[in-house]
């Protein structure tokens, strides 16, 4: 059998194509990280409450983003919505919608998990100041439980710009679907593909390693 013989010289020729995918992956990145994170924090703290009517609707919807594949959200958002609001959406809208919502879910854990994991007598403490509920979250609590959610919101962060892979289904031009024109044009699938995953790393591996020093840091001041 012939081996197969990789060629990536041609892929100069498309670099216009793959610096525009590059582009719309970092920037359907940062609008999903940034609405996700806010989507978060604003479902976190009613999670919080005790009163079961205002928990169980957040928690529903939590549950319901995390517990479903981001691919078959995506495509929902995208066809079934229209049908169901009669309110025409395109793709990026309901990309950014699906994504944000999807990454809102996680995020909202995260917040929920950080703020719970902070003593709690050190906000009765607080109380006991005088200290009104507001100022014990704003702080004694959240400064303590942002050091604890560094690492896990990185850690999603990146999921969040692994996610927008998935925006090909919706023919959005970020970095896979780019390498798909690519790929159906040259013939050349082994080599774009594998173009696109050293891309993926490159973007990847300098928050991956941030992840990993904060959690290396974070974990030291624990211990002193």
């Amino acid at each position: 059998m012939p081996s197969y013989i990789w060629d990536f010289t041609f892929l100069s020729t498309y670099s216009s194509l793959l610096l525009t995918g590059i582009g719309y992956t970092l920037l359907f990145t940062l609008i999903c990280v940034v609405l996700g994170m806010l989507i978060g924090v604003l479902t976190a703290l009613p999670r919080l409450s005790s009163s079961l009517w205002v928990c169980v609707p957040f928690r529903a919807y939590v549950e319901v983003f995390r517990c479903t594949p981001v691919l078959v959200q995506l495509v929902w958002f995208y066809y079934a919505l229209p049908v169901l609001t009669g309110i025409q959406i395109s793709a990026t809208t309901a990309a950014i919608l699906c994504l944000s919502l999807y990454g809102g879910a996680f995020y909202s854990e995260i917040f929920r998990g950080g703020i719970i994991s902070v003593d709690e007598g050190q906000t009765e403490a607080a109380k006991a100041l005088g200290m009104r509920r507001g100022q014990v979250m704003r702080r004694v609590v959240l400064p303590q439980a942002l050091k604890r959610m560094v690492p896990p919101l990185v850690n999603q962060s990146i999921m969040q710009l692994k996610n927008t892979s998935l925006l090909s289904v919706l023919a959005l031009p970020d970095l896979l679907y780019q390498g798909q024109i690519i790929a159906h044009d040259s013939y050349r699938p082994l080599e774009i593909y594998s173009a696109i995953a050293v891309i993926y790393f490159i973007i990847l591996l300098p928050a991956t390693m941030l992840s990993k020093r904060l959690e290396t840091r974070l974990s030291r001041n624990a211990g002193a």
